[in-house]
Order: structure tokens, then C-alpha cells, then sequence
């Protein structure tokens, strides 16, 4: 079942693509696209938002948290990707594996593995409809 989700969600951000690119947090760090919206018509309020972060070699984001809402679920795409969840131990993700962060998490790591490749993944967040931003840095 977990490889059938995985491979569905791949699918979906590969053929789905409902706006323009949104503003990197940081060039140099990562770009992040919004790739899908979708409102959950069995949960009223909540809305499935999907974006692919890619990280150029050697990049990372700032430690940060998501909508407090958010339940998130991110696949790697390709890469290695380095994440670090509240007072986890830093883990390596390979293409095809995936962690999941509850409401209220803090996102300490992430970061791009390699120095010389590149690494994407995909971000699925189920929130609340009211909330449009899905990542604050953590100060």
C-alpha cells in the first residue's frame, strides 16, 4: 500500500501543475514549486496542497515548522536528502523514501546529502483551508 500511495503521489506531481513557480526562499538554498491544491470534499475545511522543493548540491533550508495544521507526508524524488524532525536523529532519505511530520513539528534539518548532485521531493500537505502558508523559519 505504501509503495502504491508513493508511486501515486509521484504520478501526481509529474502530471499536475495548477501554478507559476513560487519565489525560492532562498536561490541558493532551494526553490519550491507549488505543483497541486485540491479541497478534501470528505473533510470539511481541509485542503491537500502538494509543492516540490529541489535543492541544488550542497543546499539546505533553515530549520522551520509548517501551517499549524499541517500534516505533512515528503517523498524524495531523486537524491539524498538529510531531515532532521523535532528531537529525531538526522536521517538520510534515498529516491523512494519518505517520512511524515505532525502538526506542530519542528523541521531542525533539511538538507540536499550530496555536494555535487542535485535532490528534489515532494511535500503533501493536508491543512486547514485558511492557511496559505505552509512553512515559517524558526527563530
Amino acid at each position: 500500500m505504501k509503495r502504491s500511495m508513493n508511486s501515486a503521489l509521484a504520478a501526481l506531481a509529474i502530471t499536475v501543475s495548477l501554478a507559476a513557480p513560487a519565489p525560492a526562499h532562498d536561490a541558493e538554498r532551494e526553490s519550491v514549486t507549488p505543483r497541486f491544491a485540491q479541497a478534501i470534499g470528505n473533510i470539511p475545511g481541509k485542503i491537500m496542497r502538494v509543492v516540490e522543493v529541489d535543492y541544488a548540491p550542497g543546499a539546505a533550508s533553515v530549520a522551520h515548522t509548517h501551517a499549524p495544521s499541517a500534516f505533512v507526508y515528503a517523498y524524495v524524488l531523486s537524491g539524498e536528502v538529510e531531515s532532521k524532525v523535532n528531537d529525531g536523529d538526522i536521517r538520510r532519505y534515498k529516491a523512494g523514501d519518505s517520512w511524515f511530520e505532525a502538526p506542530g513539528a519542528i523541521h531542525a534539518v533539511s538538507r540536499n546529502a550530496s555536494e555535487t548532485a542535485p535532490a528534489k521531493l515532494l511535500a503533501v500537505f493536508v491543512v486547514d483551508s485558511s492557511e496559505t502558508k505552509l512553512t515559517t523559519p524558526v527563530k
